[in-house]
């Protein structure tokens, strides 16, 4: 066996099925079912089921793909062997929320790099959550706790938000209420919104709380922001602030099998300073 047969037990993965494993791999589908059943007869145990159209990893494959992810965290340390530098050495890819990102890590991201000239980072601010079971991410913060996943979890601040509005309204009195998009109006800060009455022309509908935050600091909106998105906003004379009850648990999620690799623990360290004090 050899590392291209562990890139295709890692495709199919991936992407759930031959074919699709196949684009990623620059081969056809029956190749790929081809390599896969040679696999599996060299190691005498089963890799993937075939669920609902998807093949799905069996406890075996698993086992296989967590010694793949320590293979390869292993690969991007021997490149970096090189540099000659002291201190812990590896690429973390971490998720992220972008205000998140931008906001909280950003300010003291140079120098973590400075300071670390072993670590790189690969940092997702997508609005799609990377798939973290499948191993799209090392870290990932998450804003409310998952349900179940084979994960080290370590809770990092509740955040807090607060209601703006104009203190002087348009004179249309046609200010814009700015809410999420539908799949997100059941988190805290949008049923607590809908409950003091803001519902009815809700005109502005985005995840993206920079622009209601633009919107807001226009004196044109009515909206919520988290607080680490708006400490600025609170002496603005201009708007009024409403503290709200609702809040969002902050959680990182960790990758088991990294745990205890040096330049994650590194990372970790780093994130949990950058998010304390905000309780």
């Amino acid at each position: 066996m050899n590392w291209d047969d562990l890139k295709i037990i890692t495709a199919v993965r991936n992407k759930g099925t031959y074919a699709k494993a196949g684009v990623e791999l620059r081969m056809d589908e029956t190749t790929v079912a081809r390599r896969l059943g040679r696999i599996q007869q060299a190691l005498g145990v089963p890799l993937f089921d075939a669920i609902d159209g998807a093949r799905k990893p069996t406890p075996q494959c698993e086992a296989v793909l967590a010694h793949i992810e320590d293979m390869s965290s292993a690969a991007d340390k021997i490149t970096m062997i090189g540099n000659q530098t002291a201190g812990p050495v590896g690429n973390i890819r971490l998720t992220s929320t972008s205000s998140i990102a931008e906001q909280i890590l950003a300010p003291g991201l140079g120098q973590l790099l400075l300071d670390n000239p072993g670590l790189s980072l690969e940092l997702d601010t997508s609005n799609q959550n990377l798939n973290f079971s499948q191993w799209e991410a090392d870290l990932a913060i998450r804003l409310g706790k998952p349900a179940k996943g084979a994960f080290a979890i370590r809770k990092l601040t509740d955040l807090k938000f607060h209601l703006f509005q104009p203190k002087v309204m348009p004179a249309n009195a046609d200010t814009i209420i700015c809410a999420y998009p539908e799949n997100l109006a059941d988190t805290p800060e949008m049923r607590e919104l809908s409950a003091k009455g803001f519902t009815r022309k809700q005109r502005l509908k985005t995840g993206n709380v920079r622009l209601i935050r633009s919107v807001i600091e226009s004196q044109n909106g009515i909206g919520v922001l988290p607080h680490h998105l708006s400490a600025d906003l609170l002496q603005d004379r201009r708007l009024t602030a409403t503290p709200l009850k609702a809040h969002r648990e902050v959680f990182l999620l960790i990758q088991p099998h990294l745990k205890r690799d040096p330049a994650t623990r590194l990372v970790v360290d780093w994130i949990v300073g950058r998010f304390s004090g905000m309780d």
